[in-house]
Parts: structure tokens; sequence; C-alpha cells
């Protein structure tokens, strides 16, 4: 029969795991790519072929020359049912404003005519027609005639308004954007208005053949801006690990909460064998209690995160996890998997506890006495062991992982296993670790110390069942804060070895440098361009590589990390040269073909070999040649030997300060992330230990009362169970601890094999103390408070039912 007192803590547990599944689900199903809103009126959009990249790397498709454009646009326009075909050329332009970069969420220029791709009408004056006229949006507070500065790769150039629009954007002359957007990535189809889109798109694939795709409807995504692509997949993966940690948490908690409750319910389940129950009777009740408690708990948290959903898809944006398109959707699948996830959280997790619960025998019914008898069977210390196994396997992969990300993965994977493994053989170690806190206790504590002391030792299920979600919380919280931190300040320290400079010029306020704040540093810069592999005899490019136009002088100077390995880089010179790490497998004078941003296949020769640790990127040319073929490249970085006044648009920092700030986004995301992965765990941990205590301290009602009785005061007995609640969260903290302090050793020397100096351990104890004070609060009042509510009355012997 279920029991609602001894179920709320698992029906808690359930529900706020589903409440977390289902709200990750459905903003997972929420996060669809949008076609950005500058093509929205575009039915039918020819993209240039896709870069053979891994999902997670961003760069833009290999755009088609100059030549291939007006080629495919021709054909394209000559289609029945094509209005119009319209080359959307997108490059970097961004407007003056008292002196100072306009501080928009766009840094687009487009060409006029891409406006009709969107939508976008003219609200007042004319469309640019000539070099130097352009039309802006109306937020920007300007007015037809009036004279704006817009920053271009180039630098500040003048422009006079000639019309405004009710949307974003800058539109220039097309025979301007052409110019200063030489490669396309997107022609616009405006359909006429009888037009059958799907007809058109087949005739359009029929035109295009492999060198693009046609994309329609939703598919239109995968024109949305990179950034926000890459914002979208960052939301991607905290929510998946959210759900995945949410699930785990709640297996393993609710499992904890089942075997306490089993354990308290020997003397019940003895009765039911005693009178004829069989195990498998006893076993498929445990199961339909699970049932129940899964599904009512799966209802209520589906209900609870449905309604969380939108509020929390609001924050995700904020916090910069979304981008600012991301809307809340109600889809089927996430819902259907809330209603499943429920009833199968709790089957998986009573499995243990109903096996446990078949085995009690009917004599268990007649025992009153709580020392357990029975030690952990064979097969839990086979299972623990082979956990331990396979999580010291994973940290092994940890430290010699080639990627931190990989490294990082495998951490948590690690420490997942080493929590289980720790998990199920506490039992075994919550004796020697009593043990080895027994002469403290002893000193300290009198007779209270000594009844802590025996208890633990006389009921190591139940303290060890207690202690399992303050070691889950603590290791997690421990591990995932300080990996974050280590591999922070490891990247940070060997990003600012590498660099031979004083100070360094950064982009204030705007995506990059201009060459003309570049000329005013009089530094070494880093002119960095996407290009695309191409190898002799095989099929258009299909690998991009990050191109860096450097004067080679400048830049051996101030890189200490440059090691060559065949060839000069004296020989960077041309408008044919390149310098290729190792890993490219080429020698020196062999050709090295790739596309560059204008469309135009260039072979180049290979002068010089380097380290692939000598490059921020994959290939060096001159930056001559960037500027030739993308004419929008924006300088990301100036080192400089002196402190300068930087130039409009630009910064000037330290190179520690730098190396700090290089990942400063990304870091800022991780931590969100990392907070957000510790609060799941942290909370689940915080409700796991009171939930537990309550059902602890409800069971041991009768025996409080006969320690009172045997002359201890009310205030003792309250010191008593504060004290085991204690102990408790102490060895649920040193399990933890020991478990994460594996993982970030581990995460420690596979960041020291990848920076190639030694690593500091970064130990974050402002969360240990933070995790271990919320268990230790949380299990102190949910002990205290129903032992001094049940011991408010002293009680009579006659209440107190003792069997002989």
């Amino acid at each position: 029969m279920v029991s609602i007192r001894r179920s709320v803590s698992a029906f808690v547990a359930v529900a706020i795991g589903v409440t977390l599944v289902a709200a990750a689900t459905l903003l997972l199903a929420s996060g669809r790519p949008q076609a950005p809103d500058r093509l929205a009126r575009a039915a039918v959009v020819v993209q240039s072929p896709e870069a053979g990249a891994s999902a997670d790397s961003f760069v833009p498709t290999r755009p088609w020359s100059a030549t291939a454009t007006a080629g495919l646009v021709g054909r394209l326009a000559a289609l029945p049912g094509v209005a119009a075909a319209v080359p959307d050329r997108t490059f970097y332009a961004q407007p003056l404003i008292d002196g100072r970069p306009a501080a928009s969420d766009t840094h687009e220029g487009h060409g006029w005519s891409s406006a009709q791709l969107g939508g976008l009408r003219l609200a007042a004056g004319e469309p640019p027609r000539r070099p130097g006229e352009v039309v802006v949006g109306r937020a920007l507070g300007l007015h037809t005639g009036a004279p704006v500065t817009l920053l271009t790769a180039v630098g500040a150039e003048s422009y006079t308004v000639t019309g405004l629009v009710d949307g974003p954007g800058i539109h220039v002359a097309d025979e301007v954007a052409a110019t200063l957007a030489p490669g396309v990535r997107a022609i616009g189809l405006v359909l006429t208005a009888d037009a059958d889109t799907e007809r058109v798109a087949t005739a359009a694939r029929g035109i295009v053949g492999t060198d693009g795709r046609v994309l329609t409807g939703d598919a239109r995504g995968a024109l949305e801006p990179r950034n926000d692509a890459r914002t979208r997949w960052i939301g991607m993966q905290v929510l998946t690990a959210t759900a995945a940690l949410a699930g785990f948490v709640t297996v393993f908690v609710v499992a904890s909460t089942f075997a306490f409750t089993i354990a308290q319910r020997r003397r019940e389940l003895g009765l039911l064998r005693a009178v004829g129950a069989t195990g498998r009777q006893v076993r498929r009740m445990v199961y339909v209690e699970a049932l129940v408690v899964g599904a009512s708990g799966g209802i209520v948290g589906l209900l609870v995160g449905g309604g969380l959903a939108p509020p929390l898809g609001w924050l995700l944006v904020d916090a910069g996890f979304e981008p600012s398109t991301f809307r809340v959707t109600y889809e089927p699948w996430p819902v259907a998997l809330s209603l499943v996830a429920g009833p199968v959280i709790s089957l998986l997790a009573v499995w243990s506890a109903s096996r446990r619960a078949a085995r009690v025998r009917p004599l268990e019914a007649l025992r009153e006495a709580a020392v357990e008898q029975r030690p952990i069977g064979r097969l839990r210390v086979a299972t623990g062991a082979l956990l331990v196994a396979v999580g010291v396997a994973l940290s092994v992969g940890t430290a010699t992982a080639d990627e931190a990300r990989v490294g990082g993965q495998y951490a948590l994977y690690a420490v997942m296993a080493l929590v289980a493994g720790a998990t199920v053989l506490s039992p075994a170690v919550v004796g020697p670790v009593v043990r080895l806190l027994r002469s403290p206790v002893r000193r300290r504590g009198g007779a209270i110390g000594m009844l802590v002391r025996g208890g633990a030792l006389t009921a190591t299920r139940r303290t060890a069942s207690t202690a399992a979600p303050v070691l889950l919380t603590v290791a997690f919280a421990v591990l995932v804060s300080g990996m974050v931190r280590t591999t922070t300040a490891a990247y940070a320290a060997g990003r600012a070895d590498n660099v031979n400079a004083g100070w360094i010029v950064l982009p204030d306020q705007a995506p990059g440098l201009s060459d003309q704040a570049v000329a005013a540093t009089g530094g070494t810069a880093l002119l960095p361009t996407t290009v695309f592999r191409t190898d002799p005899g095989t099929a258009p490019a299909d690998r991009p590589l990050t191109a860096l136009g450097v004067d080679p002088a400048g830049f051996a100077a101030a890189n200490r990390a440059l090691t060559v390995v065949a060839g000069s880089l004296d020989d960077l010179r041309g408008d044919d040269t390149v310098v290729v790490t190792a890993s490219a497998n080429l020698r020196p004078s062999e050709p090295y073909a790739v596309v560059f941003a204008d469309g135009t296949l260039v072979s180049l020769r290979v002068v010089a070999v380097v380290t692939d640790a000598s490059l921020p990127g994959d290939l060096l040319v001159p930056r001559a040649v960037v500027r030739t073929h993308d004419p929008s490249a924006l300088t990301s970085t100036v080192y400089v030997r002196d402190r300068i006044a930087p130039p409009v648009g630009a910064r000037i920092v330290d190179v520690t300060t730098w190396a700090a700030e290089a990942d400063a986004a990304e870091d800022r995301l991780v931590w969100l992330f990392t907070l957000l992965l510790i609060g799941v765990s942290a909370g689940y941990g915080a409700i796991a230990v009171a939930n537990t205590l309550l059902l602890a301290a409800a069971g041991r009602a009768a025996d409080l009362r006969l320690i009172r009785m045997a002359g201890a005061t009310r205030r003792q007995v309250v010191w008593l169970v504060t004290a085991e609640s204690a102990l408790v969260v102490l060895i649920g903290a040193l399990l933890g601890g020991a478990v994460a302090f594996v993982g970030l050793l581990s995460i420690r020397a596979g960041l020291a094999e990848q920076v190639g100096a030694p690593v500091d351990l970064v130990v974050p104890w402002s969360v240990v103390a933070g995790v271990v004070g919320l268990c230790l609060l949380l299990a102190a009042l949910a002990s205290v408070l129903p032992t001094w509510r049940s011991l408010r009355h002293r009680p009579a012997w006659s209440s107190v039912g003792v069997a002989g």
C-alpha cells in the first residue's frame, strides 16, 4: 500500500526532475534556426556550397566569385515565376555617432537591391545611386541629406544619407556593395504572386546543381547569422546537459530515497512475508508504488515545466544562451517524453530497492534492533568496483585528451561513474571514516559523541543513504567549478606567455579594427580571414581554414611560440606565398590552392612550415593578399611595444588583461553554465538531504523518546540529532571531494599536456564552502525541527512500545 508520508520525498524529487526535463526539452524543441528578417520576403534562397566543417565551427559557406554569381543570377532570373534574383552582399559597415562607433546589434552593410528581399521600403528620401550615398534605419536618429561617417574595413569614410527605412541595416549603391563584398553566399529569389514555390525551387536546383543549395520554408534557417547559430548551439548544449544531469540526479536521488524507505519498512515487509507474500509479490508492490509516484510526479513536473518554459526562454536570451529571435513553442514530443520520464525514472531508481525488499525474511517482523546484520552483497561490491574502474579509466582519458572540450566531457562522465561507484560502496566506507573520526569525537563529544559514533557504525546503510545526496552535490559542484577555473587560468597563462609585446590594441564597440586604425598604432597586426582548401585533382574547396594576414618580421618578433621547421618566414612576400603548419604535410615550394572570400581560386606556394602550436590560426599569408581578396576583413589584434593613445574604435590593454579577456565572452557563458549545473545538483542534493533526514527523524521518534526517558534532556537529544546530521554531511562531503579531486587532477594533467607547461590546480573553496554549508544547514533543520516537535512532552514508559 502506498504511504503518502514515505513517498512524498520521492514524489518531490521526481516532480522537480521532470520539471527540468520538460522545460529543457520544450526549449530545445523551440531552438530551431530562424531565417534572417532581411531575407523574409525571398520565398526561395540559393545558398553557396557548405564547407566541410564540424557542427560547432560556424564558418561561412564557400562564396561564389563575381563571375559565377553573375552567371547564376542571370539564369535564375530567367526562371518562370521569378520576379527578381538578387545577390545578397554583406560587408562590414558601422556608423560613427558623436565620434564613437554606434552601439547597434548589427554591423552589416548591404546593397540596396537586398532591401527587397526583406520587404524594406523607403520611409523617407531616395535610394542610394552613387558612391558616397547611403540609406540607414530611422533608429539612428539621422535625417535625409545629413552627413554620416561609416567605419569600413579600410577606415572612416564620409557618406550622405539619401533615405531612411524602418528596419535596421546600412544600404549602399549596388556597385559599391560589389566592391566591398565581391564574394556572394546567397541569392534571394523574389517570386511573382502566382508562382509555385516548390516548382521554382526544383527548377533552381537544376540550375545550381552541386554548386549550392536551394532553400525554402523553414530550411532557410540555415542562413541565420553565424553568431546567432553559435549562440543557439551553445544554448542547445546547455539545455541538453541540464536535461541529462536532471535525469541522472533524479534517478540517483529517488533511488537513495527508496533505499532508505525500504530500510525503514523492513518490519512491515517481514510481516507481509510472514502472512504468505512471496518475494515476487513484494517486488511488484514496490514497483507499483514507484509507478504511482513517478506518474503523478511526472504530470506535476510537466505542468510546472511547461509553465516555466517561456520565462526561462527570456532568461536564456538575456544571458546570451539564445539569440534575440528565440521564441518558445510547444511541440508534442517534449510533452510525450516528459510524461514517460516520470514513471521510467522511478522504475529505474527503485530496481535495487525492490530486490532488497524481496529478500526480507519473515523473521524480520520480530526484530526491533537497529543493528544491521548483513554486510553489502558481492554483486553490489562487484558493481561498485566496476563503476570505480570505469571512472578511473575515463579519468585517464581526461588526462590524455588532445582537446579541452573532450577532456571536460570525459571528466564529467568520470565523475558520474565515480559518484555512482562511491555511492554503491559507501556502506563499506562509512565504518572506516567514522573510526577515523573516533578520537576527536570521543575527546569533545562525550556521551553524545559516543551515541553518534555508535549509531553510524550500527546503521551504515542508513548513514550511507543519507550521505549519498551530499556526495553527489559536492562532487559535481567542486568538479564543474574547479574545471572551469583551472581551464580558464591555464589558457590565459599560456596565451600571455606566447606573446612578446608590452601592450595589445583591441577593438572597442566594433567587431574589428580598420586599416586606418592599424596604421595609427604602428604595431604588428593580425588580419584574419576564412579561406577554403582545395587539393589538386579533387572536388571544389570543402575545408575551411583561418588564414592570418601578417607582416612576417613583426609577427616573428611578437610570437614567442613560433617555431620554423622548414623554409624561411622571410620568403613570405608577394601575392602567391603561404606558410603552413606541420599538420598540412607539405614541404617548401609545394603548391597550396585555396579559395578566398571573394570566391577566387588562388594557387599559393609554400615558403615555410611551422609547428602546429606556432600559429593562432591555420596558415600565414602576406597582409596585402588578405586585403586584396577580402575587402571587409577586420584586424583582430595589434601588438605594440609601448602604450599609445588608441585610435577611434580601439582600446589598449596590457598583455595579462588581453590574455584574460581573449575568451571573456565565452568564459562568461561557461561560468553561467557552471552555476546552472551547480544549481541543479546542489538544489537536488539539498532537497534529498532534507527529505531523507525528515524520513529518518520520523522513523526514529520512538528511539529518541527512549533516550529522553533514560535521562537526556530535550536539548541534549536535539544536539544528538544535530551531530548525527553534521557527521552525515561530513562523510558525504569527504567522499564527494575525493571523487571531484580525482577528476580535477586528471583535468590538470590534460591541460598541462595541451599547453606544454605546468598548470596550477584551482580549487573553488568558496563553492565548496557554500555547497557544504547549504547541505549542513538543511540537514540540521530537517533533523532538529521534527525532533523538537516530537519531544515537546516528556513521554511515559507506557507510551513507548518495546518488543520483548
